[in-house]
């Protein structure tokens, strides 16, 4: 995946800080090779260290928050799930300038799978689902709120200020009327009423690694908590053809409400990244306009 410039107000990090907080901190390991590896995400920067670890620097102050978070829940979370997640080896701290907690991980083998690039979408489709089953299954107490895990209200107006952005990039091409219809058709679906359950909550392609095609980890937990089952559907449209949507679908038992829900989650997201990534990064913004393609062609 192409590296994507930075968020305003990221910290610029490279190669040098990260070996000096290593020799300070992890002195074992400050002689191993260390090669920045390329990356969609803007949130934390990824260094390569030796062969079977990796080292992640958060790059703006939200992703600070999210270190603690998955050093609390990821060792406990590992044994639930049926895919690999990352596994904290060294747990970094502030210093050499650098102001953030960062941490040392395994580096986890596999590549991102790529829509529309699927060897086999259909039994991807169900290693998702068996993933959100086993995260909405979890019952650990103390969970955190999931980030985006309320009401789908909270993101209204939001998405509706993107979608109006989007009327000033007619290159685009996107049908505005008809993303709003899909969103206040969503707004009139019934809220979930049942009690939170344990999510992901950012099921973007950037997030996942695939092994001969099926699902072998999951990464990224900084958005994790309890939630509305509707945002673990982000996969059913950013990343799954018709065929292994519905396949997802089938298997999870979503309701329609449900589903409608997690489908304009999805696209607000997209809608709300294809602005602000369009010109900074290629892999956000072109899977942001997938999303508003597959949803469009959902609900035509």
């Amino acid at each position: 995946m192409t590296s994507g410039q930075p968020r305003p107000g990221s910290l610029l990090v490279d190669g040098r800080l990260v070996r000096r907080l290593l020799a300070r901190q992890f002195p074992r390991w400050s002689d191993l090779p260390i090669e920045r590896f390329p990356s969609g995400g803007t949130v934390n920067a990824m260094y390569r260290l030796g062969h079977d670890m990796v080292v992640r620097m958060p790059l703006i102050e939200g992703g600070a928050g999210d270190v603690a978070a998955e050093r609390e829940w990821l060792p406990r979370l590992s044994p639930l799930l049926p895919a690999t997640v990352p596994e904290v080896l060294g747990a970094g701290e502030p210093g050499e300038g650098y102001p953030w907690p960062w941490s040392v991980y395994r580096w986890l083998p596999g590549e991102l799978p790529e829509a529309g690039a699927l060897t086999d979408p259909a039994l991807l489709a169900g290693d998702l689902a068996a993933f959100v089953r086993a995260m909405r299954a979890v019952t650990l107490p103390g969970a955190p709120g999931a980030h985006r895990g309320g009401p789908l209200a909270t993101l209204d107006e939001a998405t509706r200020a993107a979608i109006e952005e989007l009327r000033g990039l007619p290159e685009e091409g996107v049908d505005r009327d008809a993303l709003i219809a899909v969103w206040e058709d969503a707004l009139r679906a019934p809220e979930w009423a049942g009690p939170p359950v344990w999510l992901h909550a950012d099921l973007m392609p950037g997030n996942l690694l695939v092994t001969g095609g099926r699902l072998s980890s999951v990464i990224d937990f900084g958005c994790m908590g309890v939630g509305d089952p509707a945002c673990d559907l982000f996969p059913a449209w950013n990343l799954l053809p018709a065929g292994a949507r519905e396949v997802f679908r089938e298997s999870l038992g979503v309701d329609e409400a449900t589903w409608r829900r997690g489908r304009a989650r999805t696209l607000s997201q997209a809608v709300i990244a294809l602005p602000y990534y369009r010109d900074t990064n290629p892999a956000m913004a072109g899977n942001a306009r997938h999303v508003v393609r597959e949803v469009l062609a959902e609900t035509s």
